[in-house]
């Protein structure tokens, strides 16, 4: 059972990067997904979520319109569009599972991607 983050790197201010969380071992198609980031000193921020059944989505407000979560089921991965990027983006970005975006309780995440936002 893994949740594998992919897809960050180094990007400029006003670019975009999308990121992707893929499930070996277990489907995703019964969790809802979260995405959040932690930089260096700074606390774990949540910043999108999807329902199971993808008729719920939720953003942070600091990322809100330049972001967008979305499931691709046949590839069992959930992936998170990044536009208009910016410096205070960067972090390490991990995916988890939640059994619904209300719930705080992680079961499965992966190890991270770094996204580094140059001004």
């Amino acid at each position: 059972v893994q949740l594998v983050e992919s897809g960050g790197g180094l990007v400029q201010g006003g670019g975009s990067l999308t990121l992707s969380c893929t499930a070996s071992g277990f489907s995703l198609d019964y969790y809802a997904i979260i995405w959040f980031r932690q930089a260096p000193g700074n606390e774990r921020e949540e910043i999108s979520c999807i329902s199971r059944d993808e008729t719920f989505t939720w953003y942070q407000d600091s990322v809100k319109d330049r972001f967008t979560i979305y499931r691709d089921i046949a590839k069992n991965t959930v992936y998170l569009r990044m536009s208009s990027l910016k410096p205070e983006d960067t972090a390490v970005y991990f995916c988890a599972t939640l059994r619904h975006c209300n719930s705080n309780a992680y079961e499965y995440w992966g190890q991270g991607t770094q996204v580094t936002v140059s001004s």
